[in-house]
């Protein structure tokens, strides 16, 4: 089906204005178009902006759509508003990967796997957007939850957090205290062959 201009720069500015992604059925109702329509519609766009004379791309997050600049346009942007993107630290994508994995999950049960403080930088994921409070634990204290956020699957390219590679944490937990053993188990001989 060939749509008009006008259905296609609807979707276009929809897109562009919406402050979060918006899904198939919400641009079907606005426009009063069919959810297949808008499905043509969206597949007609993310192919002009694969473009490379675009600057912009379309974005699938969480079953729904937005417009984004591509990554490799992130110097102009970077110029634009004179501050340079500035990476997380090691310590912030520790905390990030185990909020992304084990979310809901609380300030204490991060510090609790990474074996050290992390306010700082839960404060850093907090205030880049990539991390939100999304409730609180029943119990002592109701501590806060945290779990990830749209602009996370955004930074990282991803649909939905199904996309995340597949991570078991027990195996991890189980190689670093079987490293830690052996380790105390050379130090343990070494202190003994000292002895003789």
């Amino acid at each position: 089906m060939l749509f008009r201009e006008r259905e296609i720069a609807g979707v276009e500015a929809l897109l562009f204005v919406a402050d979060k992604p918006l899904t198939k059925e919400r641009l079907a109702e606005i426009l009063q178009l069919s959810s297949e329509d808008i499905a043509e519609i969206l597949y007609d766009l993310k192919q002009r902006y694969a473009a490379p004379a675009s600057g912009v791309t379309l974005i699938e997050v969480n079953e729904g759509y937005k417009l984004g600049t591509k990554p490799e346009m992130s110097a102009y942007i970077e110029t634009l508003y004179h501050q340079p993107s500035q990476g997380l630290s090691g310590a912030a994508l520790e905390v990030l990967a185990i909020i992304a994995y084990k979310q809901p999950v609380t300030r204490g049960e991060v510090d609790f796997i990474r074996g050290v403080q992390s306010d700082r930088s839960l404060g850093t994921l907090v205030e880049k957007g990539l991390v939100k409070d999304v409730g609180r634990k029943e119990g002592p204290g109701r501590p806060i939850l945290y779990g990830t956020t749209e602009q996370f699957l955004i930074h990282f390219g991803l649909k939905s957090l199904e996309e995340l590679p597949d991570l078991n944490f027990e195996s991890m937990q189980e190689a670093a205290l079987a490293e830690e053993l052996a380790m105390g188990a050379g130090e343990f001989w070494q202190d003994n062959e000292d002895c003789e």
